[in-house]
């Protein structure tokens, strides 16, 4: 999860402070009156969950042939529709293989999901990211965006969706705030990595902090959760069938302000977004800055939910176009550059470099002899995966687990990509699972390399934390990608293993070791995104229908030949 070590100090002037019994101006949120009464959306089973293509949101609409993993899907057509807003899921609790009754570990888990709610004048507004008894809180006591999804989806799922809803009202609230470090302000559509709830019974007032990287480590702004926040916009919005939040005007305002930062022209030569390390998940200095495979895949996914978000007036409609171009031309950029098979791998051994000329076949002049010795075992013959980071004369071969799931989930890789991102898990259970799901990425870096990437960091040591540590929280995501791709299955296989330690254990945030072994040396118990990450693989592999929420479908209007250059 995010590092949480950076403690938030109540008298820090860069942070505003907006407190109960202040003025009625400052402290109204959103005019609730002004909600029209829900509209439910006409949403209709095909086959699988498709959205709209690019043409259909702009021309209207074209069918396409199904997906390959429609197959799996068609085993559920007994379901009357894909979400129903009106009641709860009847695999909320899924029964135990012992007998009747609830799974002990999912009642477990709800409970302490429970225990982690914070309220805000009364009502709930998300969840801290642990329940941690330690005197040494540090920031786990706050609700952080990237670490409320997981929590969000299973609300969702479970028919509660008004804590979701006013999560995404209070964030969309605080990213109006005014955002500075020392005497730098950041971009208006900054959203905060974090927030936490202030009481003070003396007064009888509640007070909202937020931090948007001014308190972090490295002094870092979270990309990735704007981009979150679009994502789970639109989950509730496709789970609820209800738009009247999403066509609020700050609904409507906080996705382009959040646009607006990633979209804006500069000296960019890539559709990819340059990034800071620290910036994400991994939010501690890993070697990932440059075009991290994570932030790409989310900014990917979030262009698309945004794309069937925005409403087509007039400023809508100018997003809309440059939505659609930015999409084109990440998927190509995409698929051909950052795309890792044993062909691929075979062509990198046998690179020419110091090829100048539009027609370069090495057209970032990666050195061959800086392919690292262990890709060569890694890569099976069937398999393939997203690198970690591609930029000039740099490529990063390390496996990252969220950028491929989310790739697989945004349909940012093809099929035949996402089939063999599968197979590359399979055949590489053993490192990528081992006895704790899942790697955050793989392998670990060590020696030398890791005092240089790292700067000597003692929390990143090999396999642990963010440097190949296994993360529980990381289950829903493989298991979103498992039936997706029409492997239940191994999805099935990967919740047995957790579900052998992970109650046991006390929930931990990670573990360490190559096979994910050992409770990590820092981490911390009943940790709510492990909890929840828990409930959603077990709802989705108990109702697939669930994945409507989380999964676009392939647009085959971003489909490209996929040729790194007329050479070829």
């Amino acid at each position: 999860m995010s590092t949480h070590s950076g403690d938030v100090s109540n008298n820090d002037s860069s942070i505003r402070i907006i407190d109960s019994c202040s003025s009625v101006t400052e402290l109204e949120d959103i005019d609730f009156s002004r909600l029209p009464r829900p509209r439910n959306l006409n949403i209709e089973r095909q086959g699988s969950y498709d959205e709209k293509s690019l043409t259909e949101t702009q021309l209207g609409f074209s069918p396409h042939p199904p997906s390959r993993a429609e197959n799996f899907f068609r085993a559920l057509e007994h379901f009357d529709c894909i979400f129903s807003p009106t009641k709860r899921s009847e695999f909320t609790t899924p029964r135990s293989p012992f007998g009747q009754g609830p799974h002990p570990m999912v009642a477990e888990a709800w409970d302490s999901l429970r225990r982690t709610l914070v309220h805000f004048r009364g009502q709930p507004v998300g969840t801290i990211a642990a329940l941690d008894n330690s005197d040494e809180k540090l920031n786990y006591d706050q609700v952080f965006v990237r670490d409320f999804v997981p929590s969000a989806l299973a609300f969702l799922m479970n028919r509660e969706p008004e804590i979701v809803k006013n999560f995404l009202l209070k964030t969309l609230r605080l990213q109006s705030w005014e955002k500075k470090i020392d005497r730098f302000q950041l971009g208006e559509g900054v959203m905060p990595a974090s927030f936490k709830v202030l009481h003070d019974p003396v007064r009888n007032t509640e007070t909202l902090i937020a931090d948007f990287g001014e308190s972090a480590i490295g002094r870092v702004a979270p990309i990735d959760s704007g981009f979150w926040w679009i994502i789970l916009l639109r989950a509730y919005t496709k789970s609820t069938g209800d738009t009247s939040l999403s066509e609020l005007p700050e609904c409507q305002k906080g996705m382009r302000l959040i646009l607006s930062l990633c979209l804006s022209e500069g000296f960019d030569t890539f559709p990819t977004l340059l990034c800071a390390d620290g910036c994400s998940m991994i939010d501690r200095r890993m070697g990932v800055y440059g075009y991290p495979i994570e932030i790409q895949a989310l900014f990917f996914m979030a262009l698309r939910c945004a794309l069937l978000l925005l409403k087509h007036d007039a400023e809508g409609k100018e997003f809309v176009e440059r939505i659609v171009k930015r999409l084109h031309a990440l998927s190509y950029h995409m698929r051909n550059y950052f795309w890792l098979d044993l062909k691929q791998l075979n062509d990198i051994y046998r690179y020419k470099t110091e090829e100048y000329s539009h027609t370069a076949v090495n057209k970032f002049n990666v050195m061959p002899d800086s392919l690292p010795e262990w890709v060569f075992d890694f890569m099976p013959v069937s398999g393939g995966y997203f690198l970690g980071n591609v930029g000039p004369s740099n490529m990063d071969f390390r496996w990252f687990c969220l950028g491929n799931c989310i790739a697989i989930l945004s349909s940012l890789a093809t099929p035949e990509q996402a089939t063999k991102i599968m197979e590359l898990i399979e055949s590489r259970w053993h490192e990528l699972v081992g006895e704790m799901p899942l790697k955050v990425c793989y392998p670990a870096i060590e020696g030398h390399e890791w005092r240089i990437v790292t700067g000597c960091d003692p929390k990143n040591t090999r396999w642990s934390y963010h440097n190949g540590g296994s993360w529980p929280v990381l289950l829903w995501l493989l298991t979103a990608a498992c039936i997706k791709t029409g492997r239940p299955q191994l999805a099935r296989r990967a919740i047995e293993v957790a579900e052998q330690r992970l109650s046991k254990d006390g929930w931990p945030e990670y573990y360490d070791g190559k096979l994910g072994r050992f409770i990590g040396k820092q981490a911390r118990k009943y940790q709510t995104w492990s909890i929840a990450g828990y409930l959603v693989a077990k709802m989705m592999l108990e109702d697939p229908s669930h994945l409507g929420m989380i999964s676009l479908e392939e647009d085959k209007q971003l489909k490209p030949v996929l040729k790194r250059s007329a050479s070829f």
